[in-house]
Order: C-alpha cells, then sequence, then structure tokens
C-alpha cells in the first residue's frame, strides 16, 4: 500500500488530494494519514496544505521495497521483477538470495540492502561495503535453461548495468558536468570481460552469477550486483582500482533511480536471451561496450600467461582472441587483463 501510495505522489504533478489517494485505493484518511507520516520518517521531504493535499518537496537516496517499486513503469508483461525484498543490512545479498530459494522464493525476487558485512566478488575477493552509498543487491531467477547456458545471464547483467549507468550519467542534471569528469574525459561505461563494469579506466561494479543446477536442469540463478554511486573514498587497497558516479562526475545521484534502470533493461534481455539460450542476439552490443575490444590483452589461465588481441565475444560469452603467432581461440575462463586498468600499464 505504501508504494502505491508513494507512486500516486511521484506521479502528480503537483498536489494530490487525500481523498483522491483513498478514493484510488479504498482506503481510508487515517490509514493515508498514517503512511504519509511513515514515509515522512524514511527521509522523504513532503508537503501538506489545506484544500490541496499532499506534494513530495524532496526524496532521500534511499533504496527501499517502496522507493523501487513506486518508479517502476514498466507493463506487468516487461518486468520480470515480481517482488523487491529490502533489509537495512546482511552478510551478503547473494547468501540471502540463496537461502530464499531454497526455500521456494519465486523467480524474479531482488534482494536489496543499504549494508553488506561480508560481500564477495569473484574468485573469493572482498566486496568493499560502506553503507548508504552504494548499490547491493541480487535477482534471483528460475530459468527453464541447461545449466551451461546460466553463466550467460552475467553478460545479460553486465550490459544491463553499463545501459542503466549511462542513462544515469548521460542525463545527470548538473549543468556544469554535462557528462564530463573532473578530468575533463567524457564520462561512459564499458564492459571489461566478462562482468567488471569500467568508468575513466577504474572498476565501478562487480558482478557475481552463482546458481544450483542438476546435470540437466537448472534450479536457480542468482545474480549478485554491487555499484559504486556516491562513494567519496576506498581503502587504500582499491583506492587505484576502484571509482563511483561521484568521483567521475562530482555529481551525487539517488540509487534507487539506477536499480529501476536496471530493471528496465534486464527485463528486456533476459526475455530476448531465453529465446534462443545464448548470446547470439547481443553480440554486437556487448562488443561494442567491451573495453578489451580491440586491444592488447594478459591472458592468465591455468598457471600461465600470455598476451594477445581482444577481438570480442562469441554467442556464448567467450572472448575471442589472437595470439601472436596469428592462432586465435576462445577463452572461457580466466584472468584477462587490459592495458591501461587495474595497474596494468
Amino acid at each position: 500500500m505504501k508504494s502505491k501510495i508513494l507512486k500516486m505522489l511521484r506521479n502528480a504533478d503537483e498536489f494530490i488530494s487525500g481523498q483522491s489517494i483513498c478514493d484510488a485505493l479504498n482506503v481510508s484518511r487515517t490509514a493515508v494519514w498514517k503512511y504519509i507520516n511513515q514515509l515522512k520518517t524514511e527521509g522523504y521531504e513532503i508537503e501538506a496544505v489545506s484544500n490541496k493535499g499532499y506534494h513530495i518537496v524532496q526524496y532521500p537516496d534511499i533504496v527501499t521495497k517502496e522507493e523501487i517499486e513506486s518508479q517502476l513503469v514498466l507493463k506487468e508483461s516487461e518486468n520480470i521483477i515480481k517482488k523487491v525484498v529490502f533489509y537495512d543490512e546482511v552478510d551478503s545479498t547473494n547468501n540471502v538470495a540463496k537461502q530464499a530459494a531454497e526455500d521456494g522464493e519465486e523467480s524474479g525476487t531482488l534482494f536489496v540492502t543499504e549494508h553488506q558485512t561480508a560481500g564477495r566478488g569473484r574468485r573469493g575477493k572482498t566486496w568493499i561495503s560502506p553503507a548508504g552509498s552504494e548499490i547491493f543487491m541480487t535477482l534471483l531467477l528460475r530459468p527453464e535453461i541447461n545449466p551451461a547456458a546460466a553463466p550467460m545471464l552475467t553478460i545479460i547483467a553486465a550490459m544491463a548495468v553499463a545501459y542503466a549507468l549511462n542513462d544515469i550519467v548521460k542525463y545527470i542534471s548538473n549543468p556544469i558536468v554535462k557528462n564530463i569528469s573532473k578530468s575533463g574525459i567524457p564520462v561512459e561505461c564499458f564492459i571489461k570481460w566478462p562482468n567488471d563494469i569500467v568508468m575513466g579506466n577504474h572498476k565501478i561494479c562487480g558482478i557475481l552469477t552463482e546458481m544450483s543446477a542438476e546435470p540437466d536442469w537448472t534450479n536457480y540463478v542468482v545474480i549478485g550486483i554491487g555499484i559504486n554511486v556516491n562513494t567519496e573514498q576506498f581503502d587504500d587497497e582499491v583506492n587505484g582500482i576502484a571509482t563511483s558516479i561521484y568521483r567521475q562526475t562530482g555529481v551525487k545521484v539517488k540509487r534507487s533511480t539506477i536499480i529501476v534502470h536496471f530493471i528496465k533493461h534486464f527485463s528486456q534481455m533476459y526475455t530476448k536471451f531465453i529465446e534462443t539460450c545464448d548470446l547470439s542476439a547481443f553480440i554486437e552490443d556487448y562488443n561494442t561496450l567491451l573495453i578489451n575490444c580491440g586491444r592488447q590483452v594478459q591472458i592468465h589461465e591455468n598457471n600461465c600467461s600470455y598476451t594477445a588481441l581482444a577481438q570480442g565475444i562469441d554467442k556464448f560469452g567467450r572472448l575471442i582472441v589472437e595470439k601472436e603467432d596469428g592462432q586465435k581461440t576462445e577463452i572461457m575462463a580466466g584472468e584477462v587483463s587490459v592495458r591501461g586498468l587495474y595497474g596494468y600499464v
């Protein structure tokens, strides 16, 4: 109910009367007053004027269930998100999502938190998680696909995040910044294969996909996403690697808006992916975002390293590279370093 009231307040051009809310939602004036007060407690600045009604003056930077749901404008048939679950603090949204999946939670549930105490990245790396400035979310899916196709959902998620961040940066309202970073370089997100999101040659987002499967059946997939949004300072350990939208642009943005844009892009691409269970429809778009593409990379796999030229991905998400002897090969897993990123010079 609170989500619906917040959505009505958002969509109102100016004031909306309490009676209009009551009539639309079939609730009492007392119930409306109660929810309005709850919203005020959460940080929404709401103006109430006799004979006019309610009007939101300012929105807080929060990522609650109601804040996210009130911004969704997709038709139900276009939105794969069926439920949003919010926590003030968890150890890891992936852990919460996996437990919920084991307990029977439905596909399309999005778990979001303000603070993670034990976030993880790829290869068990710790994800630094200050509260109130980043996005920590995990999407639970139950796709009817072969387990071999499930890792490709990481590629879809990376594209959706990149598109969402580019949407936001493009329309930052500060007339001085206008999509330009503090260094004067135009701000745009790219993908470092397979799923690191890069802005200004620094990592701004990490994605961790985990799944439960039988030999020929996928029980569930959880896609964990951590995005540095309004982070101002990073620990020395990651300071030269990580960045945030704020660090790149000098502008702080509402994190919930990024989540809503991600939902829009991911829903569209997920529906298309399920039709083929491969990335054939996304190769060109992904390679356009791929910061590796056309660049020299170092590949570390099976205790050996070599240098090659990255040429993009195939329909299974493998990175196609050309070795120095002209031989082409596909990289399925392993660490791929790009010259100029994360300290590789």
